[in-house]
């Protein structure tokens, strides 16, 4: 039995062994899995920065997309086609929008195919001249500055390719210019090529790795430093009162001496359940979000990109484990992603010249607000609908099926499917033509047989409209009666909750 003891000692010493190199593991994944959870604190500070970008973003996106146009105008129904890459509040119906900005969207009404009078918009001669700033800057001024960015965009990803339709959620926070398929990519084909996904999407795709872009901004910074190709430090700043339990701050200090991968690299070798993984996705979105105009973006637009940046599942999560470098802002009906060391309070800290141009779209939507409430454009708009009815009044009317204008008729937006009044302009007479409208037959019938009554005639008016137009309804009875010949009316309006309109009635 002697030769028994060295073969059970041989045994035990791999036991202890095996639990030995087992409990190694488990302290291993206990450090490198740190279940830390921030607690979110509110930043007023950035919330009114974001919450200001989002109008400014739906009116930029809206100025390119009607100055790209040849005539510079467009329908209501053409501009509601791009609804989605506007960012504007899903209750916001978007003639609300541009009717708050009358000093950048100049309105007016076109008969469509049928007749019937739609509201179309061009631009004013001061938004014209920043749109043309705006494309001498992108286009001309900071051309290779913004086609980089577009290149190192796709450099981040896995297979140097993205879908067009994720191009597109990012455009205006890249700078990119509206249409930068003809404008930009068509002009480089020795660098991009559209190729077609198995889903029949449409992508474009990076021909040429550059070593010279692979540098990110964190590298760049710490260049001089000796430790650059090792651990590098994000910078870190947490909203005034935000607190930090002592647990947290070891961690954090523990996290931004680990080894720092650069997002150009491939990291498929890193297990992503490890600290050092995480930290490459934060690294991954830092280097994003540098790559914008503004230093933020929506966080459904980056979420999109998990499987083009080989992320894993959730890993959007490092958003929250990580308040001193990214801040949440839930300003409107979605999520915006900040890098907080890019602002100094409310202020960008290195403006791109593209952000100058702006922040003139922001002064003067300020000011066309404020005059509006102001009741400026109000008191314009009166005058104007005054000159609209003695023209009106000047047309003669020759018979029920063919009349040359009516003062209110009916249009059914593509957008909501609501009605809206429409009071036509003076600017184009002779599209005035062919307009005709159940009231306008019935109104002008009324007229050649000589009657001063409106009878049972049917004024559709849409509540959207009554409240949002620039004249009352007792100015509207007083033009009205002017137009009919002067005769004493008695137009009542009843609001229908139902069908979302006014009916005026004798």
């Amino acid at each position: 039995m002697m030769w028994a003891q060295p073969l059970f000692e041989a045994r035990r010493r791999f036991v202890v062994s095996l639990f030995s190199c087992y409990y190694q593991c488990i302290l291993i994944h206990k450090r490198t899995l740190v279940n830390v959870k921030l607690k979110w604190v509110k930043d007023p500070v950035l919330d009114s920065v974001v919450s200001s970008t989002i109008q400014l973003k739906a009116t930029s996106t809206l100025v390119s997309v009607i100055g790209s146009h040849p005539d510079c105008s467009l329908p209501i129904y053409s501009l509601s086609k791009h609804r989605g890459h506007l960012g504007l509040p899903r209750d916001l119906k978007l003639s609300t929008f541009i009717r708050r900005y009358p000093n950048i969207f100049q309105e007016f009404y076109l008969p469509d195919s049928k007749g019937t009078p739609v509201p179309w918009y061009k631009l004013t001669p001061e938004a014209l001249k920043i749109y043309d700033d705006e494309k001498h800057c992108v286009l001309e001024e900071c051309y290779m500055d913004i086609l980089c960015r577009l290149q190192k965009l796709l450099m981040l990803t896995k297979e140097r390719l993205l879908p067009l339709q994720t191009i597109d959620q990012l455009r205006w926070d890249l700078g990119l210019p509206y249409d930068y398929e003809n404008k930009m990519v068509a002009k480089h084909p020795e660098l991009f090529s559209f190729v077609k996904l198995s889903d029949e999407r449409v992508a474009l795709k990076l021909l040429v790795w550059d070593d010279r872009l692979s540098v990110s901004h964190l590298e760049l910074n710490n260049s001089d430093d000796e430790n650059s190709n090792q651990a590098l430090a994000f910078p870190i700043g947490f909203t005034r009162g935000f607190g930090l339990k002592k647990k947290c701050i070891e961690w954090l200090n523990e996290w931004q001496k680990l080894p720092y991968n650069s997002p150009y690299i491939d990291a498929s070798h890193l297990d992503p359940r490890t600290d050092v993984s995480e930290k490459r996705i934060v690294g991954v979105f830092h280097e994003l979000l540098h790559l914008t105009i503004l230093k933020k973006a929506e966080r459904k637009n980056v979420s999109n990109m998990r499987s083009p940046l080989a992320l894993p599942q959730k890993f959007t999560k490092v958003f929250e484990r990580h308040p001193g470098i990214f801040y949440i802002s839930k300003k409107g009906d979605t999520q915006t992603v900040v890098l907080r060391e890019a602002y100094d309070r409310d202020q960008l800290i290195e403006k791109h010249p593209l952000a100058h141009i702006r922040e003139k779209y922001g002064s003067i939507m300020k000011k066309g607000f404020l005059d509006r409430s102001r009741g400026l454009y109000k008191k314009e708009r009166r005058e104007v609908l005054k000159d609209d009815m003695v023209n009106l009044d000047r047309y003669e009317f020759e018979s029920e099926e063919e009349i040359d204008g009516n003062l209110i008729s009916v249009y059914e937006s593509d957008e909501t499917g609501s009605d809206y009044s429409v009071s036509l302009t003076s600017d184009c007479p002779e599209r005035l033509n062919g307009l005709q409208s159940p009231l306008s037959r019935r109104t002008a019938a009324e007229v050649q047989n000589g009657s001063r009554r409106v009878g049972a005639s049917r004024l559709l008016v849409s509540q959207h409209a009554v409240g949002a137009s620039l004249f009352s309804l007792p100015v509207l009875r007083q033009q009205m009666t002017s137009v009919l010949g002067g005769s004493r009316h008695s137009v009542n309006s009843n609001a229908s909750s139902e069908d979302g309109s006014h009916e005026s009635r004798d």
